[in-house]
């Protein structure tokens, strides 16, 4: 497996539970021959930051179709822009970096707030709205993607003394690999109809929360709760039926109920393993360290 600082394309965006650190378990989870076979199809109908979608079709030239899909339409009206038209998104992009980091502390949150209002507000371009989701991504608190029951981003600013909003390299190499990549926006479901035999699904959903306070699956104002975790188990039912291969990652609640079984339950048809991932985004340091998460297949032969 090639290191994975070789690759040019990676994430653009920061995002909760994001898979770099698991990419190596994600590989295991795989068939042993999954490189030798022929004209695959990859579909992710969660694609949040994508680190699954731009490490998996460099390390496999073999897939020759992709699908991603995502219920958030600021964040799949940022991945067309980026294979369409990224050059308009970095000069956009850059503009806004140039005039924030020229900015003190102070004024560089009431920057940051006017940006935040105007990214919820309307009549903005699908160009101004991918480079203001950008820049907010790249500002906020943590990274966070988070609205309020009324569907608005309402993550408070973060403080970074240099943050690096306009990623040029890794926008344009992005943009390269999306030429190979459909992009859908709406209910994970409607990915069922490219279930069949070579076909590859990952799915990353809005993770189960650990406690009532750990919850981040408020990235759409409709959120993820367990009848949903039932839905895509259904799901992922009936593309196996369809002869697709699966590969899914949800947290461990055995990490603070070792009698919780819901997913043991809930997936007990099919194979399911723990993995060591560390929790990248908490409030306090001390709450930031390795922890187990789930990895359910339908592949026979993995691990």
């Amino acid at each position: 497996m090639k290191r994975l600082d070789t690759y040019q394309a990676k994430p653009f965006i920061k995002w909760v539970g994001g898979k770099t650190q698991l990419l190596d378990d994600i590989k295991k989870s795989l068939p042993h021959n999954f490189s030798q076979r022929d004209e695959l199809t990859y579909v992710e109908p969660f694609v949040g930051g994508g680190a699954v979608l731009f490490w998996i079709l460099q390390e496999y030239p073999n897939i020759t179709r992709a699908i991603i899909n995502d219920i958030n339409t600021e964040l799949i009206c940022t991945y067309r822009v980026v294979k369409y038209d990224v050059e308009s998104l970095i000069i956009e992009l850059t503009r806004l970096q140039t005039e924030y980091l020229q900015l003190d502390s102070v004024a560089r949150k009431k920057y940051f707030l006017a940006q935040r209002e105007r990214f919820n507000g309307d009549n903005k371009t699908d160009i101004e709205m991918a480079a203001l989701f950008i820049f907010l991504n790249r500002t906020c608190f943590n990274g966070l993607y988070r609205v309020n029951s009324k569907g608005k981003f309402n993550v408070p600013h973060g403080r970074y003394s240099n943050p690096k909003i306009c990623d040029v390299e890794t926008l344009r190499a992005d943009s390269a690999v999306l030429q190979r990549v459909e992009i859908l926006c709406g209910d994970f479901a409607q990915t069922g109809k490219y279930a069949g035999d070579n076909v590859l699904y990952y799915f990353d959903p809005p993770y189960r929360p650990l406690t009532e306070t750990s919850a981040f699956t408020s990235y759409s104002k409709d959120g993820f709760d367990d009848a949903e975790q039932l839905r895509l188990r259904d799901f992922c039912s009936q593309i196996a039926k369809h002869q697709s291969l699966f590969v899914a990652s949800n947290s461990d609640p055995q990490n603070v109920n070792n009698k919780d079984d819901f997913f043991d339950q809930l997936y007990e048809k099919f194979s399911i393993k723990r993995v060591s991932a560390a929790r990248m985004i908490n409030s306090k340091g001390s709450g930031r360290g390795a922890i187990s998460e789930i990895m359910i297949s339908n592949v026979a032969n993995a691990y």
